[in-house]
């Protein structure tokens, strides 16, 4: 079955050029100019991916974002002229999996297309299995429903949290650094993206750390990454 990509931009031109080249690539694309049509779009079609510019029209992008992490965790992609770290932040903050700043290579963004779907459809298992709920102290990972909770209460994870998540469970002894991290959750080279993996270590904390600042679960190995507990 195709994949259904979303592509949410304002400059038809870049929207045309983009689905031309996706639609060759053998997926399903919708789109949309405004982040108003574009959250139409999205809550009445099964959507897969979404490409999304930051500054639109009625609705800019980290509006609709924040719409949609309610209730999906569908891989977003921000494509976008902005390229400071704040703007960068802000959209890996409220849910975003990757960024790509305008102007781009259209073969590097349908890499990153693929990797993005393919690191999506790891986690939809055919069934539950005691077997893939692993724990660690008062946090539960359950990878079949991509559910965690820390003391039973439940967290809501973007995909990349899950899954930087994850990463540490499964292997609870292991130091990762920042590199390791990069190159095994977003399946990419890596070029000293550290604001991303901070931004994503510092959300994640936030969410599953009683305080933030001195974390218990997710700890700092200084000078050279991070690690799970002690």
């Amino acid at each position: 079955m195709q994949k259904k990509i979303l592509i949410v931009e304002d400059d038809k031109e870049i929207s045309e050029l983009v689905t031309s080249h996706l639609k060759q690539e053998s997926y399903t694309v919708f789109t949309a100019f405004d982040g108003e049509g574009a959250l139409q779009l999205f809550e009445n079609a099964k959507i897969d991916l979404v490409l999304l510019d930051l500054m639109l029209p009625k609705l800019n992008g980290i509006e609709f974002l924040k719409k949609i992490r309610e209730t999906s965790f569908v891989p977003v992609l921000i494509i976008s002229a902005k390229e400071s770290d704040l703007d960068k932040s802000l959209g890996l903050g409220f849910g975003a999996d990757d960024y790509i700043s305008k102007p781009f290579s259209v073969m590097e963004l349908t890499a990153r297309v693929h990797a993005a779907i393919r690191r999506a459809t790891q986690y939809i298992p055919p069934s539950q299995d005691p077997s893939n709920i692993t724990q660690f102290k008062a946090l539960t990972l359950d990878l079949d429903t991509f559910s965690a909770q820390v003391n039973k209460r439940s967290i809501q994870l973007t995909s990349k949290e899950f899954q930087i998540l994850k990463l540490f469970m499964q292997n609870q002894s292991r130091v990762f650094t920042k590199e390791q991290i990069y190159q095994l959750i977003w399946d990419d080279d890596y070029f000293g993206n550290e604001n991303v993996i901070n931004v994503h270590i510092r959300r994640l904390r936030e969410k599953i750390e009683k305080d933030p600042s001195n974390p218990q679960y997710i700890r700092t190995v200084w000078g050279i990454g991070y690690k799970l507990g002690e």
